[in-house]
């Protein structure tokens, strides 16, 4: 997500923060979160709702004290007024919603960020998106991964084939060096998967290239090792080209942060964050 756009979102998110007069606890309306968080019907927004009350109890943490159910009045499109139920949502509460959300659509990440960090500085929200869509990458990798080998068993390759396959593809993405030699040039111990060092961009780079090769293995009903092979080489080949046109060598990007230390900071944080955020005022006429 480009700066413009983040600076964009957090405009948004911003103009709906309420607070309450009497403490200045910050606050957020359900329904109005729900539109920022593209859900369009209220029916399904609430099921997040409940989820993200589920995660909260799991944690040890009073649910009343950050999701409190509130009733409000709103006008129809005849003119009349009914009330609706709605929630007061601390920024605990949101953060929870948003992480029982699909990180991969724009808003979700964004909240996932927006909420995570006190201050909601710009700067800090988009090296939460940064980190949120690294995470999502290497999740999308491991999938692809699971699938093509279950493909290629599936196609007369057995486990040491495909860790042979994997391997080629590797070496043509990174022009010549293979798994090992790039753990080496990265630092990386040699009992960890490399991609878990790989920053983003490569990440997405290797999961394009297992997707084609899951697609055509599949399409074309390739059989054995030397066939599935050439296709996973020539579609690493493919994906390396394209970045080479846009000036990119995959060897040469720098190493990104273990991500199993990430997935414990976040781990932390979030922790941290629940103790941080007040709880909601007994009083619920807001």
């Amino acid at each position: 997500m480009d700066r413009k756009r983040v600076t964009q979102i957090k405009s948004d998110f911003d103009l709906v923060i309420h607070t309450e007069k009497t403490t200045g606890i910050e606050f957020w309306h359900a329904r109005e979160l729900m539109v920022l968080l593209d859900y369009e019907r209220w029916e399904n927004f609430e099921k997040a709702i409940f989820r993200a009350q589920e995660s909260c109890e799991n944690a040890g943490i009073s649910t009343f004290d950050h999701f409190r159910e509130v009733t409000k009045m709103v006008t129809l499109g005849s003119g009349s007024k009914r009330t609706v139920k709605d929630y007061m949502l601390t920024r605990y509460a949101c953060y929870l919603i948003a992480q029982n959300g699909d990180p991969r659509k724009e808003s979700i990440a964004f909240a996932q960020g927006y909420f995570a960090v006190q201050t909601r500085k710009q700067e800090l929200i988009e090296e939460r998106i940064s980190l949120i869509e690294r995470t999502e990458a290497r999740e999308q990798l491991k999938e692809s991964e699971k699938r093509l080998s279950k493909n290629l068993y599936e196609h007369g390759v057995d486990e040491d084939g495909f860790a042979r396959i994997r391997s080629k593809g590797d070496q043509t993405l990174f022009g010549g060096y293979t798994t090992q030699e790039m753990k080496t040039k990265l630092s990386v111990n040699r009992n960890r998967p490399l991609a878990d060092f790989l920053p983003t961009l490569t990440i997405a780079a290797k999961n394009l290239a297992n997707e084609m090769t899951n697609y055509n293995v599949e399409e074309k009903d390739l059989q054995g090792e030397p066939s599935i092979t050439k296709e996973h080489v020539q579609n690493n080949q493919s994906v390396r080209d394209m970045l080479r046109d846009r000036g990119i060598k995959p060897e040469e990007l720098p190493p990104a942060e273990d991500i199993k230390k990430l997935e414990r900071r976040v781990k932390a944080q979030e922790k941290k964050l629940a103790k941080e955020v007040s709880a909601l005022p007994s009083d619920d006429n807001n």
